[in-house]
Order: structure tokens, then C-alpha cells, then sequence
């Protein structure tokens, strides 16, 4: 049968897919729309299935917060190559998802998946069928969420160059004098990449294994078995400083930790959490 242009175009501005594809599934489907979508589903997920060893290292990182900002979101959308990741297709794909995360704040990256994309499809069928429309391997490969009680302080988004790395940051104060402070703080976890919030949040076996090495470091440069408990202990401490964002020197001037820099821009204000995620 005959394909109008129209009909093609229509299929086009639905799916995404090139011209030609939607051409072919029009016509595999007799000019029916709702089975062209259904032949380019299935085409994804055969191509998802080829392409599920490949590497998808890179894509866009999108950090959201709520109105409100009682709430914020991070996620990463990946992908086999940069010139993707540059498409505005893609970025659009990548924002439209991460407005529904933080609508509805799923409690892990498979609910996420399962949430409805529209009407007709849910997310993970939606990236499929992308695999399908761009030709490589799309997933979403993190996803966090910070949600604070309502007066109990507020989530900063923070996007590092290009969308290749997003931070949330939550304080454990209100105010929109305050924004900037949080802003400040996600460049700064951007930029240091800390692995937790203060030196109590590390978990254990991280500070088990520090300690450990510390030991055997002092070991080896010939200090007595005594005092390498002692040596270990002070190398922890650096440790904590360096990768503790509380703890970390401020980026912004070197003479203030995060914690001074925070109590500097007002009394008790702290960091309760935050969330990071890049692509390396």
C-alpha cells in the first residue's frame, strides 16, 4: 500500500525514529500507527539484545529538585557515544525522564523503569524502543533521590560540565538566601567527589581497610609494632579530611573547611546528605 508523507512524518514526530524506519514500519504494519510503533519496539529490543555487552560510558547526567525544593532527584542516561549524548533528542529523553522521577520519586532504579512513560509505554520500554530509533545501547545506569520533610530544609541541584556529572545537596536549613551556599557545595562535591557526608557517615569496613593500610604503610617505613596503631590513626584523620565533604577544604578559599564555610554563611547550617553521579 501507499505511505503518505504525512503518515510518516506523524510516526517521525512520535517515536523519534529516522524517516526511513518509520517509512518501513508503516509499511510492515499496512499504514496502521499503532503497529509501526509496535514494529519499532520490537526492533529495539532486538537491537537491545545485540547490544546489551556493549559499553555505554557515555550519555547525560540530569539533577532536578521540587518547586519546593523539599525534593531532588539525580539520574544518568547512557549511551555508546558522545556524539548521542550531544543530541538534543537524547538530553530531551534524559530531562522528560528525570521530570517524572522527581514527580514521582520511585524507591529504586527498577521502580523507576516500571513507571508509565506516557500512556502507551513505561520508561524501560521507552529507553528499548530509543535503542531501536538510535542504533546503540541506551540505559539508565543510576538514579538517587533525596526527599526532606517539609521545613526541615531543602535540596540544590548542581550540573557539571555539560551534563557529565550531577549533584543534589541537601541542607538542613530553609531560605532562599541560602541557595547560593548549596550551589557552592554541589561544585564542590562536583569537583572533590567525596564519599560521604562527615566522618561518622563512612561505613565501616572503609575505615577498617584504612586503617589496615595505614599500619602496614608505617610497618614497611620501619616503625616499632607499638606505635603503628597511633600511625594508622592520624593517616585515618587525613583520610577523613580529604574525602569527607564536611571535613574537606573549601575549594572556594583554602583557609575555610566546608563545615566553617556553612557556619560562616549562617549558624548551624550543615549538610544532611547528597547525592553524586558522573560519568568517570
Amino acid at each position: 500500500m501507499s505511505i503518505s508523507a504525512k503518515d510518516v512524518k506523524h510516526l517521525r514526530d512520535i517515536t523519534g525514529a529516522g524517516m526511513m524506519d518509520c517509512k518501513k514500519a508503516l509499511e510492515e504494519s499496512n499504514g496502521d500507527i499503532e503497529g509501526a510503533i509496535e514494529v519499532l519496539r520490537k526492533k529495539g529490543q532486538k537491537l537491545s539484545a545485540k547490544r546489551a555487552e556493549r559499553e555505554a560510558n557515555e550519555g547525560v547526567v540530569i539533577a532536578l529538585t521540587s518547586h519546593n525544593k523539599n525534593n531532588g532527584i539525580v539520574l544518568r542516561l547512557s549511551c555508546e557515544t558522545d556524539f548521542v549524548a550531544k543530541g538534543e533528542g537524547f538530553i530531551n529523553l534524559a530531562q522528560e525522564i528525570a521530570g517524572i522521577a522527581l514527580s514521582k520519586l520511585p524507591n529504586s532504579l527498577n521502580e523507576l523503569l516500571q513507571l508509565p512513560y506516557d500512556s502507551s509505554i513505561s520508561i524501560g520500554d521507552k529507553v528499548t524502543e530509543q535503542v531501536g530509533v538510535i542504533g546503540e545501547k541506551i540505559e539508565i545506569k543510576e538514579y538517587e533521590k533525596i526527599i526532606t520533610p517539609a521545613g526541615g530544609g531543602q535540596v540544590l541541584p548542581y550540573i557539571h560540565m555539560g551534563y557529565r556529572a550531577g549533584v543534589i545537596v541537601a541542607l538542613n536549613k530553609e531560605g532562599a538566601g541560602l541557595e547560593e551556599a548549596g550551589k557552592n557545595v554541589a561544585m564542590q562535591v562536583a569537583a572533590m567527589k567525596p564519599i560521604a557526608v562527615d566522618k561518622g557517615d563512612v561505613p565501616k569496613e572503609i575505615v577498617d581497610k584504612e586503617i589496615e593500610i595505614g599500619k602496614e604503610l608505617a610497618r614497611n617505613e620501619g616503625k616499632p609494632e607499638a606505635m603503628l596503631e597511633k600511625i594508622a590513626s592520624g593517616r585515618l584523620n587525613k583520610f577523613f579530611k580529604e574525602t569527607t565533604l564536611l571535613n574537606q577544604t573549601y575549594v572556594k578559599d583554602s583557609k575555610q573547611t566546608i563545615s566553617s564555610y556553612l557556619e560562616s554563611v549562617e549558624k548551624g547550617l550543615t549538610v544532611s546528605d547528597f547525592k553524586h553521579i558522573s560519568l568517570s
